[in-house]
């Protein structure tokens, strides 16, 4: 992402986010979150609304409210990976969430773990996950034609993987989908998802507060 195209994806990427933390957001405050022109913040949420990605609703004394749409929680998540692909950041929040990963589920007993997801982040759990006495059996990727990611070993579905005591997402493509689609057959206390990856947890978007 370079020039008007980063532009476009950061502002993209900063309405969809304001929208998440406030359904009672307003163009004006969005605007001032932002700290772009009223106008701008107009044009896209139009646009957002345009892709499907927000549901602008009229509420009382001529008020709108805004939704995020399933379609606008995976864009929100794909271009915060996006971003962080292309920043050091990447690095310092991984190595920081991996040890608190793995220091949760040394605490819990939990010894065999699943990465979901071929990804740097999946290279740098595993590389923290050897400080601490947890073996990392693999990582879950239809998409990669190979047996092996990085010395880990490659399964094309959770089934194929086996049996683990905690799956991690290290998917930094389309997480949120891939989040979605593991949430569903993995016990939530069981499922590490980093804060880096800004995934919309299941509760959450049931209105349900998520610590």
């Amino acid at each position: 992402m370079q020039g008007a195209n980063q532009s476009e994806a950061e502002l993209t990427l900063g309405l969809l986010r304001a929208v998440h933390k406030d359904r009672k957001l307003t163009q004006r405050s969005a605007a001032k979150e932002l700290g772009v022109a009223l106008g701008l913040v107009n044009t896209y949420l139009k646009r957002c609304a345009k892709k499907g990605l927000i549901k602008i609703i009229q509420a009382p004394s001529s008020r709108y409210m805004y939704y995020l749409t399933p379609k606008g929680f995976s864009e929100k998540s794909r271009l915060t990976a996006e971003f962080l692909r292309q920043s050091l950041s990447l690095f310092r929040q991984a190595q920081q969430e991996s040890q608190v990963i793995m220091s949760e589920c040394t605490k819990r007993k939990f010894r065999k773990i699943v990465c979901v997801g071929a990804s740097d982040l999946t290279e740098i759990v595993a590389l923290y996950a050897r400080d601490y006495p947890i073996w990392v059996k693999g990582v879950v990727d239809g998409e990669i034609d190979a047996d092996a990611f990085s010395q880990l070993k490659v399964f094309s579905s959770i089934e194929e993987a086996g049996k683990a005591d905690a799956y991690v997402l290290t998917a930094l493509k389309n997480p949120q989908p891939t989040y979605d689609a593991l949430a569903r057959v993995v016990d939530a206390d069981r499922l590490f998802v980093p804060a880096m990856l800004d995934i919309t947890l299941v509760s959450a978007r049931n209105g349900k507060q998520h610590k």
